[in-house]
């Protein structure tokens, strides 16, 4: 299939089987390579729906800039998709934005907006998303795009990833295990594979020190993973366990990871590997296990490859909260 642009193929990322990482188990896991997307995330599927969703009803149109506080993988996603249909982008960035994560966006175009300030918790969430408020209240023509509660964005996974899953995987499923930050993409894929397999076991993977499911906060280094406030759209969040996972844990996830079955995935995805050693006493012979690899690797070397899976990151060792 040819498309018309970069758009039109974001999704349809294959389902792997994991056979060396889990070769001793009793239970089969298969892994969605989400990095496959063109931006390299998951959060290409997000992105396209709601600009698309909002170029239809009317909520934007060419000309009109969105604005999100983002210095990851949805920023990454809008600067690259939104111009591709008229839209301009600004992002609100922290001074612990990855020199990476920087450079690809200064190079997509997006405006980039940084603040110094840290707020009252030591983070810079809330004085990023005061300054998201502030561009809003200054023009009518820029829209906050919202990740953390809008519901566009687990929408996309419950008509996109979770349709595709069920094309993949149409014999079922036992247990579906992701990692959790805005929650929407497991919450769009548990409500539509519960649809169809109701008796599906829903876990997910936290960041130890994030307070999505109320756990107290901590100081964390590695993004994408876990949050320093509650999104709004957990609180429909369907799930039947947490797991909460440290940072150093998932850095030797990744390490296992690559070295097991060749995958170079993000953070997240190496949270996901370690989270599944811990629910792996509790899975019944013969069950089939879903997680997702939500990013690449590459835009994570200085923070989670440099270095072994036994020896941590100088970096890590004194973790700096992402808040």
């Amino acid at each position: 299939m040819i498309h018309d642009n970069i758009a039109g193929a974001v999704g349809n990322t294959p389902v792997v089987r994991l056979t060396r990482l889990f070769r001793d188990e009793p239970f089969e896991v298969l892994a969605k390579l989400e990095y496959l997307n063109p931006l390299g995330s998951m959060k290409d599927r997000a992105a396209r729906h709601v600009i698309e969703s909002w170029l239809a009803d009317g909520t934007v149109c060419p000309g009109t800039r969105l604005v999100e506080s983002s210095s990851g993988n949805f920023g990454i996603a809008l600067a690259a998709l939104a111009p591709l249909y008229g839209l301009r982008v600004t992002c609100v960035l922290d001074p612990n934005t990855s020199a990476t994560n920087l450079a690809i966006l200064d190079s997509l175009g997006a405006d980039l907006d940084m603040v110094w300030e840290r707020d009252a918790g030591g983070g810079y969430l809330e004085t990023r998303l005061a300054r998201v408020r502030e561009l809003v209240a200054r023009d009518p023509a820029v829209v906050w795009v919202n990740q953390y509660a809008n519901d566009l964005c687990w929408q996309a996974h419950y008509e996109q990833t979770a349709a595709e899953i069920l094309t993949q995987v149409p014999d079922g499923l036992d247990v579906l295990v992701a990692a959790v930050s805005t929650t929407a993409t497991l919450q769009g894929i548990a409500r539509r594979l519960r649809g169809r397999w109701p008796a599906l076991r829903v876990v997910a993977v936290d960041a130890f020190g994030s307070v999505i499911f109320g756990g107290p906060s901590a100081p964390r280094r590695l993004p994408g993973h876990g949050s320093s406030r509650v999104p709004e759209l957990a609180a429909t969040l369907e799930h039947d366990d947490v797991v909460y996972v440290r940072d150093e844990e998932a850095v030797a996830g990744c390490h296992t990871l690559l070295r097991s079955e060749g995958i170079l995935a993000g953070a997240s995805s190496g949270a996901v590997v370690s989270a599944l050693r811990s629910v792996a006493p509790s899975l019944p012979a013969g069950a089939r296990v879903l997680t997702l690899f939500a990013d690449r690797g590459e835009r994570y070397m200085d923070l989670v490859y440099a270095g072994t899976a036994d020896a941590r990151p100088a970096d890590l060792r004194e973790p700096v909260d992402v808040r």
